[in-house]
């Protein structure tokens, strides 16, 4: 199967690939084992979270975009900032 065809490959990658920056990033704060650094390590998850939540909205999007209008397309796409908005 060819990723390029079917976005929902590339979309879970990029989700496994975030979940594995997460997991990495827990051992990394176990193993400083400081207040200060896991602070510092949240702080950029806290930055990564949002940027994979787009990336795979956005891999979801150009899939649905010959399926789907443009006015349901911006609908999604608002949905999207909405909830990087009030997650904040």
């Amino acid at each position: 199967m060819d990723p390029h065809e079917n976005p929902v490959v590339l979309m879970s990658c990029l989700r496994v690939i975030g979940a594995g920056v997460e997991i990495a990033a827990a051992i990394l704060m176990l193993k400083i084992n400081t207040i200060e650094a896991a602070l510092r390590i949240n702080a950029v998850l806290g930055l990564l979270g949002p940027v994979v939540l787009i990336a795979v909205s956005a891999l979801g999007l150009w899939g649905l975009v010959e399926r789907v209008s443009l006015a349901k397309l911006v609908m999604i796409l608002c949905g999207s900032i909405l909830i990087i908005i009030g997650t904040r």
